[in-house]
């Protein structure tokens, strides 16, 4: 087994605790309140990940929490990384808690777990890399927004029928550079102003 570089002993948080609770509530935030574009930032992976999701894989996993590597992202220096940081295990599409990668390398949709009627829970969370956040696009309705709010989205159809799922389905984070927003399964799409 080959040692890892030296890349994946750097990138990681300056200040742990301030800069891990910073991130947390950003991705809380963005969650809670779908389409609302929010700043992340503390972690620096091996490219081509951005700032914000090398952030949240940071934040969010551990030992624990499985992460599937989608083949436009999936390098031995970004597996190093991820390994010194988080310990999280790699593993296919389907057993993935956590999956990172652009939106065509991530397709198809239904390789992800969803969860089950007795635990949906237990179900996929997607980090979409876009080459940027913009509200504009797709209307959005649901928890957490106030009347409608707009955000770009790669594939509406294929994310209105994942939100048909609910209380199934798979939960969305998109990130560009040090920017997140997030879309629930609970969201529901539609292209009309």
């Amino acid at each position: 087994m080959n040692a890892p570089s030296n890349i994946a002993f750097s990138g990681g948080f300056k200040n742990v605790p301030v800069a891990s609770s910073h991130a947390f509530r950003a991705a809380m935030v963005a969650m809670a309140r779908p389409g609302q574009v929010q700043d992340i930032s503390g972690a620096q992976a091996p490219g081509p990940l951005s700032d914000a999701a090398a952030t949240l894989l940071m934040t969010l996993c551990d030992p624990e929490t499985s992460i599937y590597l989608a083949a436009d992202v999936d390098t031995p220096e970004l597996r190093d990384w991820l390994t010194f940081h988080t310990g999280a295990p790699f593993v296919e599409a389907g057993q993935a808690d956590f999956a990172v990668g652009g939106w065509d390398a991530l397709m198809p949709l239904h390789q992800f777990k969803i969860g089950t009627a007795e635990y949906p829970d237990r179900s996929a969370t997607l980090i979409v890399e876009r080459a940027e956040l913009s509200n504009a696009g797709a209307t959005l309705r649901g928890p957490g927004i106030k009347d409608t709010a707009q955000f770009d989205l790669p594939d509406v159809g294929v994310l209105q029928g994942n939100a048909a799922l609910f209380p199934l389905g798979v939960d969305f984070f998109f990130t560009s550079g040090t920017r997140v927003a997030a879309l629930p399964r609970s969201t529901q799409l539609s292209m009309e102003g």
